[in-house]
This record gives C-alpha cells, structure tokens and sequence, in this order.
C-alpha cells in the first residue's frame, strides 16, 4: 500500500525511526495540549468563577479520543 505523501519519497529518507519519531512527537503534542485546556479551564474557575465549557469539551474529547484508541489497540492487537 503507497501512502500518498509519504510512498512517494524514497526508502531511504523515509524509515521506522522516522515514523516512530513522529508518532512520539504528537503524542506529547496532545499531552501538552490537554494539559494547557486544564489548566486554562482551571483557570477560568478559579480566577472568574465560572465554567468554560468549550475547554472543558476540547479536553473531554482528548481523553474520550486516547481511551477509545487505547481499547481498540488492545482488543485488536
């Protein structure tokens, strides 16, 4: 199977190091993006007194999002 970007450049430049990297890198990208969501959404509670509900949903569908990928990894591996 040729991925579309990735398939056509060269064996070479592209290997599993590579991808591992890159897998690695986004999922510190998406710790670090629930953890500033947290925060910011901490706080909006603390600091205004109120609930900011749109952070509050962008973190629920991070961890709905890393659950969901963690069951169907280990019911399909």
């Amino acid at each position: 199977m040729k991925l579309p970007l990735i398939g056509q450049i060269p064996n070479r430049v592209i290997d599993e190091r590579f991808l591992d990297r890159r897998r690695r890198s986004s999922t510190y990208a998406v710790m670090a993006g629930a953890l500033v969501s947290g925060g910011l959404a901490e706080y909006e509670l603390i600091r205004h007194h109120r609930i900011d509900w749109e952070l509050f949903s962008v973190l629920f569908a991070m961890v709905l999002v890393k659950l969901g990928a963690m069951a169907w990894f280990h019911f399909t591996d």
